[in-house]
């Protein structure tokens, strides 16, 4: 450094001065010069302080946002994560809801074929089945069961 440098220059200076006896208007000069320096010295020292406290509040400053943005990635991972298994649940429901859809319309397909199948059924039983209507016959006298041979009461109802 050039302080330094001028510090052991006025330092040799002085050395000089009391060795060879000189005039008391050199002394002055480098004891002025002496002061001189210190004092940019001090001046120096002083910005270089002020500066370090800059640079150190900086750095704090810095220090805190970087602490607040992991925080903030910390809490972002952590409501990815939990969409994450959120999404993950809503698949798996939408997955089985698509399975039991898929079984719901086989069995309704079964259910309308079934049906289907009843209703020919049906059909080919009105088209086979004659029902009797009591008062088209004829009285006959009463002498052994109430209905005709071979014909049971509950038939007529099942036909219907």
């Amino acid at each position: 450094m050039a302080a330094f440098r001028d510090i052991e220059e006025v330092s040799q200076g002085l050395l000089s001065l009391l060795s060879a006896n000189r005039a008391e208007a050199q002394q002055r000069r480098l004891l002025g010069r002496h002061e001189q320096i210190l004092e940019r010295l001090l001046e120096t020292q002083d910005g270089a302080e002020q500066r370090l406290q800059e640079t150190l509040a900086a750095e704090e400053e810095v220090a805190q946002s970087l602490l607040h943005s992991k925080e903030r990635n910390c809490q972002g991972n952590a409501e990815l994560q939990q969409l994450e298994a959120e999404l993950q649940r809503a698949a798996e429901d939408d997955a089985r809801l698509q399975a039991s859809l898929l079984q719901l319309t086989g069995e309704q397909q079964e259910l309308r074929e079934l049906e289907a199948d009843l209703e020919r059924q049906e059909r080919d039983v009105d088209e086979d089945t004659t029902v009797i209507i009591p008062s088209a016959v004829p009285s006959r006298p009463q002498r052994g069961p109430a209905h005709p041979p071979g014909q049971h009461p509950a038939l007529p109802e099942i036909h219907q």
